[in-house]
C-alpha cells in the first residue's frame, strides 16, 4: 500500500465549511483509493495562527503546500491525491 498523503486542515470551532472539507477529503480518498493522513488544527486558541488565517478557514494543505481555502474542489483534490500518492 502507498504511503498516505499528508493533509493538514486549519479550522475553527463550529465551522460548517471545515466539516464539509474534512468529509470531502475522506470521500475522495476512498473513491481514489489513495490513503491520507489528515491532521486538523483548530486555530482558535493560537494567536499566531488566528492572525495568519483569521476567518479564512478551512485552509487545506497537501504535503505542506496550500491547496484549498474555504472549499475543497473534489475533482481537483482527486487529481492532486493521485499525483501525490
Amino acid at each position: 500500500m502507498a504511503e498516505p498523503v499528508e493533509i493538514t486542515v486549519y479550522s475553527r470551532e463550529n465551522c460548517h465549511l471545515c466539516g464539509v472539507a474534512l468529509q470531502r477529503i475522506e470521500t475522495v480518498s476512498e473513491e481514489t483509493d489513495v490513503p491520507v493522513d489528515v491532521t486538523e488544527i483548530e486555530i482558535d486558541d493560537d494567536p499566531e495562527l488566528e492572525t495568519d488565517y483569521g476567518e479564512r478557514v478551512p485552509v487545506v494543505l497537501i504535503e505542506g503546500e496550500e491547496a484549498f481555502t474555504y472549499t475543497v474542489d473534489t475533482e481537483e483534490l482527486a487529481a492532486r491525491l493521485k499525483t501525490a500518492g
